[in-house]
């Protein structure tokens, strides 16, 4: 007996920047929605400045593409956060604070080179 193929929807909107290569801002497939990296850049293209302002954008971004596959920040699971410089390890996890409660989704956060001015990328597996 074969199963089913599982089906998988595409998100995409304009209240978040549209992708910059061959991806889709998620993807859901049954009950799981994945999303793609997130930045601190404005549905327009424009990066803000400063940690706080990046961080702030990408979550506003990632809610935006989670809506797409109806998801909400409340159903994430599990985020990757890649940070350009570890000293801002704790503001960074101050304001996730801020987006997320107990029980905290699963995270890893690791340090990286990204494209200037970017200072942080995260994204995020969520379940509905």
């Amino acid at each position: 007996m074969t199963k089913p193929p599982i089906e998988r929807r595409h998100g995409f909107t304009t209240l978040a920047p549209p992708p910059a290569g061959p991806y889709s801002q998620a993807v859901r497939a049954g009950g799981i929605v994945v999303c793609a990296g997130q930045a601190g850049i404005t549905p327009d293209g424009t990066p803000l400045g400063g940690l706080e302002a990046q961080l702030r954008q990408t979550f506003a971004n990632i809610a935006a593409a989670l809506a797409t596959c109806d998801a909400t920040l409340a159903d994430v699971i599990s985020t990757r956060v890649f940070l350009t410089d570890p000293a801002q390890f704790e503001e960074m996890n101050a304001i996730y604070r801020e987006f997320f409660s107990e029980p905290y989704p699963a995270r890893t956060t690791v340090y990286v080179g990204l494209p200037a001015p970017l200072l942080v990328e995260v994204d995020c597996l969520a379940v509905v």
